[in-house]
């Protein structure tokens, strides 16, 4: 475990001393940009850390409003709701929607937070990851009726985006319903940011749901899925977790409408931050790493074995950078490091790492073979 001294950016203190920081999933540098701070400080000021209650009853503010109203407009949608964390958005829809599918089909590498939101009493059949012809074969061969289809929009360790241009076709097909964890796409993927829909051009379709979260590339925290006002209310009135979960604290809601602003305004931080992600990428495959993915700030160095994904990621910290082993819950098999691009990194500090990745090649710190 990496114990910071300090806020998260390109670089960060642990332990007294400075590392580059190639971790976490702070894409648009917003966790600890100035103007959030000052948002947080003002709504500290004027509301203090916590309303101390569920939305139905007292812990519903101005800014709450305000915040799902900023929300709906980035994502072209009617009307947002917010709750504690996007871990648990998509067990609130999923319970949402029940009655209207059958069997839920996930894919077979889908995030936890999917893998646990599913309802107990519904049926769960995993298709092979990314496979959209594995997943028509499956609704074919058992003849699923209202089936539901979720899958990460990115996947959090690989940094693959789904090929939904693949997938929804079928969906459409079997006259089902996808769900898409946008957790690592909203903000990123898209013409203006919206996620994974959007970056396949798919259509304005109201069997297609993303659940999203303000935890990565807003900068902020909190869950939120955006929609018509009918399933929202819906949410509001139907769901346990959102009835019973405790509201967003001023400083969380402040800082998420501010990022908002900020990516309102600044259209090219995206495109910045996917070119130099690209160029990364290219350079860390030149120098004959396994990668994995495209077009995303996720960028894994996939190796052999778990002793020398834990070398490498030990290398990498006793030469001054910070790329964490990745520890994490999934079903993927593979042993990584997992790099992070953010729009804060540096030319110099990209060149530091790539030569150091170098540096650990040719010491024979890493030999995936």
């Amino acid at each position: 475990m990496i114990v910071l001294d300090s806020g998260i950016g390109n670089y960060v203190l642990s332990e007294g001393r400075k590392y580059s920081f190639f971790g976490g999933n702070n894409y648009l540098g917003l966790a600890n940009h100035p103007y959030l701070k000052e948002a947080v400080i003002k709504a500290v000021e004027k509301y203090g850390v916590n309303f101390s209650a569920s939305r139905c009853t007292t812990g519903t503010s101005d800014i709450h409003i305000e915040l799902e109203k900023q929300l709906s407009i980035f994502k072209g949608k009617q009307d947002t709701v917010v709750f504690a964390s996007g871990y648990q958005g998509n067990g609130i829809l999923l319970e949402i929607l029940k009655g209207n599918y059958s069997t839920v089909l996930a894919d077979h590498h889908a995030h936890p937070s999917i893998t646990s939101g599913i309802p107990r009493d519904v049926s769960i059949m995993t298709y092979n990851h990314c496979d959209h012809d594995h997943l028509e074969y499956l609704l074919s061969k058992h003849n699923i009726l209202k089936p539901l289809i979720i899958t990460d929009g990115v996947f959090a360790l690989t940094g693959e985006i789904a090929p939904l241009d693949k997938i929804y076709p079928v969906v459409k097909k079997f006259n089902g319903l996808l769900v898409v964890d946008d957790a690592h796409s909203t903000g990123i993927l898209g013409n203006t940011g919206k996620g994974t829909p959007e970056h396949f051009n798919l259509p304005d379709d109201g069997n297609i749901f993303q659940t999203e979260t303000m935890s990565k590339a807003l900068g902020s925290y909190g869950g939120f899925i955006s929609g018509n006002k009918p399933l929202m209310e819906l949410i509001r009135r139907n769901s346990t977790t959102y009835k019973a979960s405790t509201s967003l604290p001023p400083p969380v809601v402040a800082a998420g409408i501010a990022s908002l602003k900020i990516i309102g305004e600044n259209p090219a931080l995206r495109i910045q931050l996917l070119e130099k992600a690209g160029r990364l990428r290219k350079e860390i495959s030149m120098l004959g790493y396994r990668t994995s993915g495209d077009g995303t700030p996720i960028i894994p160095i996939i190796l052999s074995t778990m002793d020398k994904a834990k070398k490498l990621s030990l290398f990498l910290k006793k030469n001054g950078i910070i790329i964490p082993f990745m520890n994490y819950p999934s079903t993927h098999k593979l042993h990584m490091i997992r790099i992070t691009v953010t729009t804060c990194h540096t030319d110099d500090q990209i060149e530091t790492l790539l030569s150091t990745l170098k540096k650990s090649r040719i010491n024979g710190t890493d030999q995936s073979q």
